[in-house]
């Protein structure tokens, strides 16, 4: 997620990410806590507690609460992306060439090789070889609620560094979902997402300054992307870039809304999506089973490929003078920094649930072992660095 280009804002966003964190971490033990007992089978009712909106028997959508979360709730987080990467893309941390130079290759690093470690580990497997780009994902607010509980042992320009790479890491996201994570295209209904888009963008040109006109014309992109088979999340996206940055008095209007939406999805939408999807049921899983293929991809590519991708990108910018090194940062403090890149949960949760989706329990079960174990370790490690630096 991206920052604010305020003092004031930055402080507050951080604030909220450190919090949004430890709410995370919170929610997740109660998940797993509650998946391992006597109480799983309620938890399970629990994920699919049915929902439909029927508008007059021309519209219905049916789906259980997992999927409501998913699909919708997150269409919201996705959302908040998209106005925080217009943001910082066109007066923010990422405005001009110099500023996003590092992150933006950091990100790209810590994209690929996470994605080709996973990719060697599978090999020879089909259905695996789906969730190639889960490893690539970041969860800025673990991340960054770790650095911010650090205080004073990470530099401030190490938490601008982070930040922005997660927002173009999530703009990787994106454009990975869009790309490879679409199925059963249904062309009629695509033209009429199209048609929503269009509509978006001739209220820009038209010059309106009112959000609520582009969330309703988004939320019928949403509804058509659903039907389309292009997964609905992306509807979020196209819509935030579609707000203006300012009202008709020049005050903030894209920020304005980011900043309303943030403390919503750090404490409602993030942490519903993290109890929905974390919950695993460690019967019958021994240590040996991180070892299987895919649970080790994922573990290995968030751990040492984001390691590798992230800090070696930036070594290679740095040294060869493309980029400058983050202010008053050590070498070993950046390399810190690095390893909490690998921290995945959310977003690689999100990626793998795309991924696996249709091909049973047991893919959703070492993907979930695979993230948990491959962020865990990212962040104990990455800790570890920054507490010693």
């Amino acid at each position: 997620m991206g920052v604010s280009v305020t003092r004031g804002g930055f402080s507050q966003f951080f604030g909220h990410q450190a919090a949004g964190g430890v709410v995370l971490a919170v929610v997740t033990l109660a998940a797993l806590a509650i998946s391992n007992s006597p109480w799983r089978d309620v938890y399970t009712a629990f994920t699919r507690i049915p929902g439909t909106v029927d508008v007059g028997g021309a519209l219905v959508i049916s789906k259980p609460l997992l999927l409501w979360v998913n699909d919708l709730w997150m269409a919201v987080f996705f959302f908040l992306i998209g106005l925080e990467i217009k943001r910082e893309f066109v007066e923010g941390e990422l405005a001009t060439r110099r500023q996003a130079i590092l992150p933006a290759a950091a990100a790209l690093g810590g994209m690929v090789v996470p994605a080709a470690i996973y990719a060697f580990i599978n090999l020879g497997d089909a259905a695996a070889l789906r969730g190639w780009a889960i490893p690539a994902a970041t969860d800025i607010a673990f991340a960054l609620g770790i650095v911010m509980l650090l205080g004073s042992r990470v530099p401030p320009s190490l938490k601008v560094f982070l930040t922005a790479v997660a927002i173009i890491d999530d703009l990787g996201a994106i454009v990975v979902i869009a790309v490879f994570y679409t199925a059963g295209l249904s062309l009629p209904v695509l033209i009429l997402a199209a048609v929503g888009v269009a509509s978006l963008a001739l209220l820009n040109l038209a010059g309106v300054r009112r959000a609520d006109l582009y969330i309703v014309v988004g939320l019928a992109i949403w509804v058509c992307v659903l039907k389309s088979g292009v997964h609905a999340t992306l509807a979020g996206v196209v819509t935030a870039l579609a707000i203006p940055m300012r009202n008709r008095d020049g005050e903030p209007l894209a920020g304005a809304l980011e900043h309303a939406l943030h403390p919503w999805v750090a404490f409602v939408v993030l942490p519903m999506f993290a109890f929905a999807n974390a919950g695993v049921t460690l019967l019958g899983i021994s240590p040996t089973s991180l070892f299987n293929p895919i649970p080790l991809g994922i573990a290995a590519g968030l751990v040492v490929g984001k390691a590798v991708g992230v800090f070696g990108a930036c070594w290679l910018m740095i040294r060869s003078g493309v980029a400058a090194a983050p202010a008053d940062a050590t070498t070993r403090q950046l390399f810190g920094v690095c390893i909490l890149c690998g921290i995945g949960f959310t977003m690689s949760l999100f990626i793998g649930a795309l991924a696996f989706d249709g091909l049973g329990p047991a893919y959703e079960t070492e993907l979930k072992l695979g993230v948990l174990v491959g962020s865990l370790i990212a962040g104990a490690l990455g800790t570890l660095i920054l507490r010693r630096g």
